[in-house]
């Protein structure tokens, strides 16, 4: 395929399920490829034979270096970012995650609006977060359609309504009507793709812009992060390519401060355990000093371990840790 439109679709919780009604209405002549990324992580995947047995084209897993083809489905694989290289041909990188999760919606979004320009139409389907927002305001930019399935319709509507908040979005309808819609477009489409505009974006890979940093830490690595945006959406990208827009920015954090305070308290646990074990030893030697301060030292844990629980809530604490008959939390 040398020309002619080129489908990218982005989904993730609840998106296979519309993903099934989308492809059941594609017609088997449909003059456009399409690719499709699923926040699958690294997990073993049957996207590609459900998609294959749901409509009348043929689905599967992209190959690295595959050319894109007409009337085809090609499928993120598990732990691989999909992105369209010129001329028209599919690339699979383990690159660095972006919102968390490789695959991710963005790289093929952004990578096929600059390979194919206004030939590309750009679809959001359910999902969380704001995965694809980005991606699909480059597509627009570009000349390309948006397209996004109906929040009201979709299973977790945040990917959705992020999509319309911050992007100038052509369509909005049910996944029961987007098969429909997107054979239409592909045909009003057909041959009518300009070649694309130069691109001054930097490589998805081993590059980035020198905007103002954000006094903001990787949740991935560490690294500092630079924050740019995308019409009103801030992104934060380090310096080895990880990419966060504000939500998935959000979660990604308090995700990483649960980490951290569950080790505080495995920390505290094992430290309160040595002590008392230590203490018994010194007492059966008859090391009374040492003993009294082992038994202080632990009571000092278990009373950094109490207020450290007090303060996140019981609720907060997962059902496996509970003080223990010292004082101490019990070992996860």
């Amino acid at each position: 395929m040398t020309d002619g439109p080129l489908i990218v679709i982005g989904a993730s919780a609840g998106g296979l399920e519309a993903l099934e009604a989308l492809v059941r209405d594609l017609p088997p002549d449909l003059p456009a490829a399409v690719c499709i990324v699923l926040h699958i992580g690294d997990r073993p995947s049957a996207a590609p034979s459900i998609l294959d047995r749901a409509g009348p084209l043929p689905a599967s897993h992209a190959r690295d270096r595959e050319p894109l083809r007409a009337g085809r489905i090609h499928v993120a694989p598990p732990g691989c970012h999909l992105v369209v290289e010129p001329p028209r041909c599919l690339r699979l990188s383990r690159g660095p995650r972006e919102h968390g999760t490789r695959p991710a919606v963005d790289p093929l979004f952004r990578s096929a609006a600059r390979a194919c320009g206004p030939a590309v139409i750009g679809v959001v389907l359910s999902g969380s977060l704001n995965d694809g927002t980005a991606g699909l305001a480059e597509i627009k930019r570009r000349g390309g359609i948006a397209v996004v399935q109906d929040p009201a319709d979709a299973r977790h509507p945040g990917m959705p309504r992020s999509a319309l908040d911050h992007v100038a979005v052509d369509h909005c309808v049910p996944a029961a009507a987007m098969g429909a819609l997107l054979a239409r477009l592909a045909a009003e489409r057909d041959a009518e793709a300009a070649p694309p505009a130069a691109s001054k974006e930097a490589p998805m890979e081993g590059m980035y812009d020198l905007n103002r940093p954000a006094a903001l830490t990787c949740p991935d690595c560490g690294g500092a992060l630079r924050e740019t945006k995308v019409d009103t959406l801030p992104y934060f990208t380090c310096h080895i390519g990880h990419r966060y827009g504000a939500d998935s920015m959000e979660e990604a954090q308090l995700h990483r401060m649960e980490q951290a305070f569950e080790v505080a308290l495995r920390a505290l646990n094992e430290r309160a355990d040595l002590c008392r074990r230590l203490a018994e030893t010194a007492q059966g030697m008859g090391q009374a000093l040492s003993a009294k301060r082992w038994d202080e030292a632990g009571r000092e844990a278990r009373e950094r371990a109490e207020v450290l629980i007090r303060f996140l809530g019981e609720e907060w604490i997962r059902p496996s840790i509970h003080l223990g008959s010292g004082g101490a939390p019990d070992r996860f």
